[in-house]
């Protein structure tokens, strides 16, 4: 993998990271290419309640 690639993952992770904070933040559901960016299962985080 290329010092580039890797640097463009680590944005969209660092990017994603951003996007997933800001929709609970706003008490909205992230967006599902986001949590599976972070390694999170979408259908999983759907269940977590407050």
């Amino acid at each position: 993998m290329s010092t580039r690639t890797k640097i463009g993952e680590l944005f969209d992770i660092f990017g994603s990271a951003i996007a997933a904070a800001s929709a609970v933040e706003a008490r909205r559901q992230p967006k599902a290419r986001d949590l599976r960016t972070l390694g999170i299962d979408p259908e999983r985080f759907r269940q977590i309640r407050q």
